[in-house]
């Protein structure tokens, strides 16, 4: 989640035909490509071109920076309008999670070139495509309890299927792993140095078969950081409720007892409505199909414009930038069960239906 200091702009998300490919490069480098909600209309809105149009063979999304290929979406703005205009802000949460799918649904190769930061609305623009390449640089983190959110943009479907509890780890305390503990979680595709992008971008310019494209140029990356954690995690983040996770962490002994403090201490931080949200969404995601976990995602995210601590962790992290959250409730055992039930209660209205996957590709959508 980046401070976007750059205004909307046209400028922020291009779209060039090269040969068999088209590419799309983001470009709004100084707000670390923070996704605006004009940005995500530009996306939805050509895909469906790129179904119908017989000259594109794959779709290329890249980063004009090497800091970031998207630091997630642009939550000021969300906020910002969530605080003006309710209907507006339900809105542009209902497209962003339409634009996963449609992604997630696309029939043709699409290759994200990632070297930098891919956290939240980055990650939904990325996940979905058949082959998602990490350079050197590559950083992934679902930060959104931080900021009184959950990880939404569908990647609780993903973050349930994740052996060890290594979903809930990262859902949980939003922190950021590197592309070997990515590639190993299933997270990307490819480990390839960002020096051969361009030769991708050029294979696929010339409908090069992507998959030998890519596979040639893979590289081994290594053993991931969390390795040696694996086991801790697993027995800590398979406690049954939030409160009970941090005791775990707490008393833990032995040579990961101060990472397992540390991650406690992180976890004491974030919002406890959400921390308990987001544990509850990504274990019931197990049974969901992406489809299902996005229209759930809605109703939560329309739960949380109701609510006070969205629009706190974003004074708090990002307009203000004191870094005192005032969180409601404020600790994880204040928590009813009440008051998480009330989240994943359906809406009373306007609630999210996506069409099916064989609708959407009958529609080439």
């Amino acid at each position: 989640m980046a401070d976007p200091s750059e205004p909307i702009s046209a400028a922020d998300i291009r779209l060039e035909h090269n040969g068999s490919a088209a590419v799309i490069t983001l470009q709004r480098t100084r707000a670390l490509n923070a996704l605006t909600i004009d940005m995500r209309a530009s996306l939805a809105g050509w895909f469906p071109e790129f179904s119908r149009n017989p000259n594109v063979y794959a779709v290329i999304i890249q980063s004009a920076s090497p800091k970031a290929f998207s630091a997630g979406s642009d939550v000021r703005e969300v906020a910002t309008l969530g605080r003006a205009d309710m209907a507006a802000a339900r809105q542009t949460f209902a497209d962003e999670y339409a634009l996963n799918w449609r992604l997630e649904c696309f029939s043709k190769p699409t290759v994200s070139l990632i070297d930098g930061m891919v956290m939240g609305g980055g990650v939904g623009i990325s996940l979905y495509g058949t082959h998602r390449i990490a350079g050197e640089g590559y950083r992934f983190a679902m930060p959104e309890t931080k900021i009184g959110l959950f990880p939404d943009v569908g990647v609780c479907h993903a973050l349930s299927r994740m052996p060890d509890e290594m979903g809930l780890y990262l859902g949980l305390t939003g922190r950021t792993i590197d592309r070997a503990d990515a590639y190993a979680l299933g997270l990307v595709t490819h480990c390839i140095p960002a020096t051969h992008f361009v030769d991708i971008v050029d294979g696929l310019a010339d409908a090069q078969p992507v998959d030998p494209l890519l596979d040639d140029r893979h590289t081994d990356p290594g053993p991931g950081d969390h390795d040696h954690q694996r086991e801790t995690i697993a027995r800590c983040f398979s406690a049954p409720d939030v409160t009970a996770i941090i005791a775990r962490l707490q008393s833990e002994s032995g040579t990961h007892a101060e990472w397992a403090r540390t991650v406690a201490a992180e976890l004491r931080q974030r919002s406890p409505l959400s921390l308990a949200i987001t544990l509850r969404h990504i274990r019931e995601s197990k049974s969901r199909d992406l489809r299902q976990v996005l229209e759930t995602d809605y109703r939560l995210a329309c739960r949380c414009l109701e609510d006070n601590d969205f629009f706190e962790g974003v004074r708090a992290l990002i307009v203000d930038k004191d870094n005192t959250p005032n969180w409601h409730p404020a600790s994880p055992g204040a928590v009813t069960s009440d008051a998480i039930e009330r989240y994943f209660a359906p809406l009373s209205n306007d609630a999210l239906s996506l069409p099916s996957r064989a609708e959407m590709q009958a529609m080439r959508a």
